[in-house]
């Protein structure tokens, strides 16, 4: 059963449409042939981009991308004489191809009953560096007791791997003062109980001029030592 009350806004749209509806035919419209005129009707499709392209000026040659290389221009043989040359320009250029094992300023030791190659892992930054220390500026009896302090901090904190910059010591008048007596120290006394290694550091944290140690969890005994 329909409702009397429903409201219905629209429900004389349709005939006030019609009403006002106004017919096509009496539109302002431009209105185009549906067939081709008289003048283009032997046009080709050549004739008709010809006339589109006919107000386009064409790129100058200098403005085109030359065409890739196929293959890279392949170098002459050096010599045997000609790269000891070029690999010093390119060390003293990029400072590729330096190793600093290779140099006599490199040092590295081990412990008791430790493996050698553990110097070579050492020096090629195998071990995570948990700690370091800066000696530049120091005499070595003040260069001294603060390594000691940084040995038993790192020790106390359950350091395993630690860095130790004492400089190349190029201003020496004989031997590298700092780097000498950092290798006595570790070597000799309490702490040759406690470094397993130690090796000269990579270029990135100093080179010849830092050493990394490697310590022991607990220190060891004269029984181990045997």
């Amino acid at each position: 059963m329909k409702s009397a009350g429903a409201f219905k806004p629209f429900r004389h749209l349709k005939q006030m449409l019609q009403r006002n509806a106004t017919p096509v035919e009496t539109l302002p419209a431009e209105r185009f042939p549906l067939t081709a005129s008289k003048d283009d009707a032997g046009d080709t499709d050549a004739t008709l981009f010809e006339r589109a392209m006919a107000d386009v000026t064409p790129l100058r040659k200098t403005d085109s991308w030359p065409a890739p290389c196929p293959h890279p221009p392949r170098q002459g043989r050096m010599t045997d004489e000609a790269w000891p040359l070029e690999a010093l320009r390119e060390l003293v250029r990029t400072g590729r191809g330096y190793r600093v094992a290779d140099t006599p300023e490199y040092i590295e030791g081990t412990g008791y009953r430790v493996p050698p190659g553990i110097t070579r892992e050492l020096h090629r930054g195998t071990f995570s560096i948990q700690a370091h220390i800066d000696l530049h500026g120091m005499t070595v009896p003040v260069a001294r007791e603060a390594v000691n302090a940084f040995l038993q901090d790192a020790v106390q904190r359950g350091f395993s791997a630690v860095l130790i910059v004492h400089g190349r010591g190029l201003s020496s008048a004989a031997e590298p003062v700092l780097k000498t007596g950092l290798v006595r120290w570790l070597t000799t006394g309490t702490w040759r109980k406690w470094v397993m290694a130690y090796a000269s550091a990579r270029p990135c944290d100093g080179g010849a001029g830092a050493t990394y140690v490697l310590l022991r969890q607990r220190p060891l005994t004269k029984r181990q030592r045997r």
